[in-house]
């Protein structure tokens, strides 16, 4: 009864309060968003590579800019940056509606606009990822995450229905546009979430600042051990569920229905995985990141094997709980180890490292089955998430990773002197 009345104890605070408001609202808009672009830029005369070209416009200019965003997050009120970045969305996409409503919208503004909310979201990110810590007292952050990650879970699961729905009755240009307006909104509830209190330092010389946030992953052995992790986890994962799971459901399970039964558990899974993390505070957060992670080799590993469908949908229940588990608890640790004045620049630069490889995965994916086969590639992926999520454990620095209590859970002091590990 304890924990359950803990579960709540963020929502209290009347700043956290809008920020899950904001936040929950932009995501029902984010999640509709992706099949509205891809059925804009269809409707207007695009084929498969026009698809592409807006797809990769919205995620280059991203991973170009978070290293900048990192900075921005830290010098700047982060509740500022936050409506900026979403005031940027929402213009950006309120130009596309009215490109595609009078009819003279092309595939190149397209990605423009998928270019200008891809990098705004290199600004947002890990700003709204440190003002977790700034609307709450340190020792409800774990909660308040996983608050976040069940809200965030729960409109993945039921915004693409609405979406579907809006493009069917309205058109893509009117789905584009609620998520013009969920931007809008949002920004308007960051603007009045306001913060708690903290400490920004004098400002350095940008490219100072940039190399700072590099040597706090670089000079903390296990956080580094922990990035490189996740590039290789997340890239397989991402290939086998994203490229070969539907491959795999059109081969072998017999078609689209099946396989969306299968991406349905996966996606309770996340929903359940998060209300665990509400009232489970595991103490050993290395181990439990390593186990969350590596259960996502389960369902590749039973679709290499050709195991029959029910056993499939409860790995990916377990893969899904086990991954959100693992994300909660990642984002406490982080938030309790790194400075506050320079956790901005570190979560840029971790989501930097674990996302680059991922293209790459998806190039390589399509030879690899051609010269492997499809279970085969499966099995490969499945190996590599198990050696990656045990290999970082034979470090002592990940294994005696813990979370602090929740009474005594606090922001990480600036180090004086040293190389903190």
């Amino acid at each position: 009864r304890a924990r359950l009345t803990g579960a709540g104890a963020p929502l209290a605070h009347r700043g956290f309060r809008l920020h899950l408001a904001a936040r929950l609202l932009s995501w029902t808009g984010s999640a509709v968003a992706p099949l509205a672009l891809a059925f804009a830029a269809l409707h207007i005369g695009g084929g498969p590579r026009a698809l592409g070209l807006v797809l990769a416009a919205g995620v280059v200019p991203q991973l170009a800019a978070l290293p900048v965003g990192g900075v921005v997050a830290d010098r700047l009120d982060r509740a500022r940056v936050m409506v900026w970045s979403n005031l940027a969305c929402a213009f950006a996409e309120a130009t596309a509606v009215a490109l595609l409503v009078s009819g003279a919208a092309r595939v190149w503004q397209l990605a423009v606009m998928a270019g200008v909310c891809g990098a705004a979201g290199a600004f947002f990110a890990p700003a709204a990822d440190g003002a977790v810590a700034e609307v709450v007292p340190a020792g409800q952050w774990h909660t308040a995450n996983a608050l976040l990650k069940f809200g965030q879970n729960t409109g993945k699961a039921a915004s693409p229905a609405l979406g579907g729905v809006l493009i069917a009755a309205a058109g893509p240009a009117w789905a584009i546009g609620w998520d013009a307006v969920t931007f809008a909104a949002s920004a308007v509830l960051f603007a009045r979430a306001g913060a708690l209190p903290r400490t920004v330092p004098p400002r350095a010389r940008f490219a100072a600042d940039l190399r700072q946030g590099w040597y706090e992953v670089r000079c903390r052995r296990w956080l580094g051990v922990m990035v490189c992790q996740a590039a290789l986890i997340g890239p397989a994962w991402l290939a086998g569920y994203q490229l070969l799971g539907p491959l795999y459901g059109e081969r072998v399970l017999g078609g689209a229905g099946p396989w969306g039964v299968v991406v349905s558990a996966f996606t309770a899974g996340l929903i359940a995985g998060a209300v665990l993390a509400l009232v489970w505070r595991p103490s050993g957060a290395g181990a439990t990141v390593c186990a969350g992670t590596g259960a996502l080799a389960l369902p590749l590993a039973v679709i290499a094997a050709r195991i029959p469908l029910p056993v499939l949908v409860a790995a990916m229940l377990l893969a899904g709980a086990g991954l959100e588990v693992a994300m909660v608890v990642w984002a406490s640790l982080l938030q309790e180890r790194i400075p506050a004045d320079r956790l901005g620049r570190t979560l840029a630069y971790s989501t930097l490292g674990q996302t680059l490889p991922v293209p790459v995965a998806y190039l390589l994916t399509g030879p690899a089955v051609e010269l492997l086969g499809l279970r085969t590639t499966l099995g490969a992926a499945a190996a590599l998430i198990t050696t990656a999520a045990v290999l970082p454990l034979a470090l002592p620095q990940v294994r005696v990773l813990t979370l602090a209590p929740a009474e005594k859970a606090g922001p990480a002091p600036a180090p004086r002197g040293g190389v903190p590990r």
